[in-house]
C-alpha cells in the first residue's frame, strides 16, 4: 500500500508541475501579446541573458545539440511507447504504466512549452525590427521593383564568375561559416544595435535529411539557442540561412525580417561568397513577385542573368524536387499554421515580405 501511495504521490506531482508550466507559458504570451512594451523589455533584458548564457554553453559542441537531444527523444518516445503496450498486455500492471506514461508526457509538455514560450513564443509580439529601425514598408510601383531586380542582378552577375566551382559548374563553399556568420551579424550590429551582442556558431546537421524532407532551408532551436542549417542543401543557401537563422537569436522572429536581417548581413560582409549568397537570394524573392506582377519586365530582366548563375539554380531546383512528396506538403501546412499562430497572418507566404523591406531599403539608399 505505501508503494503504490508513493507512486500516485509522484504522479501527482509531475500532473501538477506540468499544468504549472503549461499555465506559466501561455500567460507570459499573452502578456506579450497584448503588451508589447513588456515583449520588448522581456526580449531585451531576460532573453539577451538566456542566449548569452546558453548559447555559450552550448557553443562548445561542434555538433547541434538540439539535433541529437530530437533523436534521443524519438528514441525515449519509441522505447517507452513499445514498454507501454507490453506492460497493458499484462492487466495488472497496465493502469500502473498509462498512469505513469501520461504524467511523465504532461510534465514533458509542459517543460518544452514554457521553455518555448519564455525563449521564442514572447518574441513574436516584440517591435519589429522595421519599426525599431524606423522604415517605411509601404507600397511601391512595378518600376521600383524592376530597378531593384536589375540591381541584385548586376550585382549576381558581377560576383557570379569570382566563385570557386565543382566541375558541374555549381559554386562551392570555401568560407567557414561557423565563423563568418557571427562576424557579419557583429558587423551589422555596428550600425543596428538591435543586432548588437554575442553571436554562437551556426551549426549545419548531421543528418540534414530531416530538414531536407520538410524542404526547410534552416531552423532555430530555442531549447539550445542555436541556429542550425540543412548542409546539404546547394551552397549558395548556406550563408544566407545561418545569418537568417541567428536573427532570430536576437529576438526577430518574423520570418519576412530575419530573411532582410540575413540579406544585410551578407551583401554587407567583404567575403565575396557571403555576397553572392545575400545577393542570390534577395534576387531570387525579388524576382518572384516581378513574376507575379509583370512576366513581360520578368522575363526581360531575367534574359540579363549571367550564365554561370544558371548551375546553381539548375542544382537547388533538383535538390529540392528529390524531396517533393507528401511529407513536404504536411511540414508546409504545419509551418503555415506555427506562423498564423503567432501572429504571421500570411503564413509561409511571410518570407516573401522581405521584397517589401529590400524595395524600401533600396530606395532610402538611392537617396543618399
Amino acid at each position: 500500500m505505501e508503494y503504490r501511495f508513493t507512486d500516485r504521490k509522484n504522479y501527482r506531482k509531475k500532473i501538477m508541475t506540468g499544468c504549472v508550466l503549461l499555465a506559466a507559458g501561455f500567460l507570459l504570451t499573452l502578456c506579450a501579446k497584448y503588451n508589447e512594451a513588456f515583449a520588448v523589455w522581456y526580449s531585451r533584458h531576460i532573453y539577451t541573458a538566456w542566449v548569452d548564457t546558453v548559447g555559450k554553453v552550448m557553443g562548445i559542441f561542434p555538433f547541434s545539440v538540439s539535433e541529437i537531444l530530437l533523436y534521443l527523444v524519438l528514441i525515449t518516445i519509441l522505447f517507452t511507447g513499445v514498454r507501454l503496450v507490453w506492460r497493458l498486455a499484462r492487466k495488472k500492471e497496465g493502469k500502473k504504466a498509462a498512469a505513469k506514461w501520461l504524467s511523465s508526457l504532461l510534465l514533458a509538455a509542459g517543460v518544452l512549452y514554457f521553455l518555448y514560450a519564455v525563449n521564442c513564443g514572447i518574441n513574436y509580439y516584440r517591435t519589429s525590427f522595421s519599426e525599431s529601425t524606423g522604415m517605411d514598408t509601404s507600397t511601391y510601383t512595378v518600376e521600383e521593383l524592376r530597378q531593384v531586380c536589375q540591381w541584385l542582378t548586376e550585382e549576381v552577375n558581377r560576383l557570379s564568375p569570382l566563385m570557386e566551382r565543382e566541375k558541374d559548374g555549381v559554386m562551392k563553399l570555401t568560407s567557414w561559416v561557423g565563423e563568418k556568420a557571427p562576424e557579419a551579424m557583429k558587423k551589422l550590429g555596428e550600425r543596428y544595435p538591435e543586432l548588437s551582442g554575442y553571436y554562437p556558431a551556426p551549426k549545419g546537421l548531421l543528418f540534414p535529411w530531416i530538414l531536407s524532407v520538410q524542404k526547410l532551408s534552416g531552423i532555430y532551436s530555442p531549447f539550445t539557442a542555436e541556429a542550425n542549417y540543412n548542409s546539404a542543401m546547394t551552397d549558395y543557401n548556406i550563408p544566407f540561412t545561418a545569418c537568417h537563422e541567428l536573427s532570430h537569436l536576437k529576438g526577430f522572429m518574423e520570418e519576412q525580417e530575419a530573411n532582410f536581417i540575413a540579406f544585410l548581413a551578407c551583401t554587407e560582409e567583404t567575403d565575396e561568397e557571403f555576397q553572392y549568397s545575400g545577393y542570390m537570394l534577395g534576387w531570387i524573392y525579388c524576382m518572384n513577385v516581378l513574376y507575379d506582377a509583370d512576366y513581360d519586365i520578368w522575363q526581360e530582366v531575367r534574359e540579363t542573368l549571367c550564365e554561370e548563375t544558371e548551375a546553381d539554380l539548375a542544382a537547388n531546383r533538383e535538390f529540392w524536387a528529390a524531396y517533393d512528396g507528401r511529407v513536404a506538403e504536411v511540414a508546409n501546412q504545419v509551418n503555415d499554421s506555427y506562423l498564423k499562430a503567432n501572429g504571421q497572418e500570411q503564413g509561409v507566404e511571410s518570407y516573401d515580405r522581405m521584397v517589401d523591406l529590400i524595395v524600401v531599403w533600396y530606395a532610402d539608399q538611392m537617396k543618399e
